[in-house]
């Protein structure tokens, strides 16, 4: 029989990361996470992660630097991150995103 659980989360009650990441609802093979209110002059170190990642950019600006590739996302623009892709971001103007991750990045310590 297939899963057929319907999930809400209320995301003033989500948990948060240690990277400034509140996680939204998660599944068996994808999740979503919001970073809220980032704020210029924060630069995401560069990391490869055990995951891809497509995000959705609500407000600001950023960089997002990948394998030597740089491309400025801005409100209304989407970006996948490939698995295991070296990357980073630099956060521009106050900046506000989703991103959805597969498989989910907090399982098993992916995200740290």
């Amino acid at each position: 029989m297939a899963d057929s659980t319907i999930k809400k989360i209320d995301s003033d009650h989500s948990p948060s990361g240690s990277m400034g990441q509140k996680y939204l609802v998660s599944g068996k093979l994808m999740s979503m996470r919001l970073w809220e209110d980032l704020q210029p002059g924060q630069q995401k170190e560069p990391s490869a992660r055990e995951y891809e990642t497509v995000g959705y950019a609500i407000k600001g600006r950023a960089q997002l630097d990948i394998e030597g590739q740089s491309v400025l996302l801005g409100a209304g623009d989407s970006w996948v991150v490939p698995k295991g892709s070296r990357h980073s971001f630099t956060i521009l103007e106050p900046f506000t995103a989703v991103e959805a991750t597969s498989p989910p990045a907090q399982v098993h310590g992916r995200d740290e």
